[in-house]
């Protein structure tokens, strides 16, 4: 293969080799976490490299035994203009794993239902995320990737992950990778994960060079990554500029900004995505707009409860409630994210801002916090005009529903308890259990005694 110009990135290729060939004669995976980012596209990209080099150079028997393993974490709350980019990269390493015969696969994780973000803010009532209580990481990001990691441990025995950190991003970032090094040593101990070490290749390199190897090195999966460029540069702000070693004309200054998730409420102003507003994505303004309200209406107490889920008081000593959300405010939240979603589809209708999945779970969420007041599902169809096609929310249907509020047109009330009843019914058969009904239902009916 042609070197590549630079002596510093050549260096580190030639470091990957003789870890991946010489250093650990292991079959240890080696699982790269990739977010589509600059630092991520740049670590694959070099790992890629150095495999094809290896196997020009090593006899047979010894090519290639160690899986590289690339692990895509999609929290389902992703910037779309990434999450569509990430989609479509990929595929192309993929296929091209296959094509190229390397033993390079892809593996996407994703919070488990009961854990999105959704099903906590929308389902549960927890308030969205700030800096005191910043449940979202742990959640939607850790844990999905570390379940995947355990399962190679458990199967391997050991296994190394490969990080794109880089000193040059921040003192802040230097500190931590240093703090873990290990004098004269590639592998550091896993700062969590048991019998799991970290290799930071990219560890050294300067801005400009992870620039430049994406902007003059040909994508070794056969992507074109002007398309990376040039998102990062609509999503730069004038006050975050960075310098760029460009290679053409074409290749303007680019900024260093971040991307994360577009209901990101743990920083006050979401830089990336008003730029990307700025500079001519206008179908994400609505996204914008609803993140913001997420912010100001947080702290609101007639949006919050006196008590936490877990019982625990919850009320500020001026007296306002700082519990999670009321259920009459978890409703109006899912009403605007649908009218949102439903708006941004009529131009992009790739973009799915909450699945039928997490509808169903939250409406069994509602229904086990005896909130009969509205369903998702009417909601739904008020919306769309159309029944949630997963499956069908709603338990009775009208010719039911006309019966028996006629056989209770003396007492109404005892219509609403038996529709409550039967949706705490639905709740267990959509989740595909009967545990805890028994007491769903003596609440219910606890309470409806109390109202009497």
């Amino acid at each position: 293969m042609t070197p590549i110009k630079s002596k510093r990135i050549e260096a580190v290729i030639n470091d990957i080799i003789d870890q991946y060939a010489y250093a650990d004669q292991s079959d240890r995976p080696w699982i790269i976490g990739f977010s589509g980012g600059k630092d991520s596209t740049v670590l694959l990209g070099l790992v890629w490299i150095a495999l094809l080099r290896i196997r020009e150079t090593l006899p047979y028997p010894f090519q290639l035994k160690r899986k590289v393993y690339v692990v895509c974490n999609d929290t389902m709350v992703e910037n779309p203009i990434i999450s569509n980019y990430v989609e479509d990269v990929l595929s192309k390493i993929d296929a091209e794993a296959r094509n190229q015969d390397l033993p390079i696969f892809v593996q996407k994780t994703t919070p488990k239902l009961e854990e999105t973000f959704w099903i906590n803010v929308i389902g549960k009532g927890y308030p969205v995320p700030n800096n005191s209580f910043r449940w979202c990481t742990d959640k939607l990001k850790i844990r999905p990737t570390s379940n995947f990691l355990i399962e190679q441990v458990d199967q391997m025995g050991e296994a190394i992950v490969l990080l794109g950190t880089r000193y040059d991003e921040s003192a802040t970032r230097e500190r931590s990778i240093r703090k873990h090094e290990v004098t004269g040593k590639r592998l550091s101990k896993h700062q969590t994960s048991a019998n799991t070490y970290t290799y930071a290749p990219i560890k050294e390199l300067m801005l400009e060079e992870v620039w430049y190897f994406i902007n003059a090195v040909p994508s070794p999966w056969g992507f074109d990554n002007s398309i990376l460029f040039q998102i990062y540069a609509d999503a730069s702000a004038d006050d975050y500029e960075c310098p760029t070693v460009v290679v053409d004309k074409n290749h303007t200054s680019c900024g260093q900004s971040r991307f994360g998730c577009w209901t990101c409420t743990v920083v006050k102003n979401d830089k990336s995505m008003t730029s990307l507003v700025n500079n001519g994505r206008n179908w994400m303004q609505p996204l914008l707009d609803f993140r913001n309200r997420l912010i100001e209406n947080r702290n609101i107490s007639e949006n919050r409860k006196d008590s936490r889920r877990n019982g625990q008081i919850a009320v500020r000593e001026d007296g306002s409630k700082n519990g999670t959300y009321e259920e009459h405010y978890r409703y109006e939240i899912l009403k605007d994210l649908l009218t949102v979603q439903k708006e941004i589809q009529k131009e992009h209708p790739y973009v799915t801002l909450i699945n039928n999945q997490e509808l169903i779970a939250i409406q069994v969420i509602w229904n086990r916090d005896l909130y009969f007041d509205h369903t998702v599902g009417e909601l739904y169809k008020s919306i769309y005009n159309k029944e949630i096609t997963t499956t069908n929310i709603q338990t009775f249907n009208d010719t039911e529903k006309r019966i028996v509020r006629e056989v209770c047109s003396d007492e109404p009330e005892y219509y609403n308890l038996i529709s409550n009843l039967i949706d705490l019914q639905q709740t267990k058969t959509l989740m595909i259990t009967k545990y805890g009904l028994h007491n769903d239902i003596e609440n219910r009916i606890e309470r409806f005694a109390n109202e009497l």
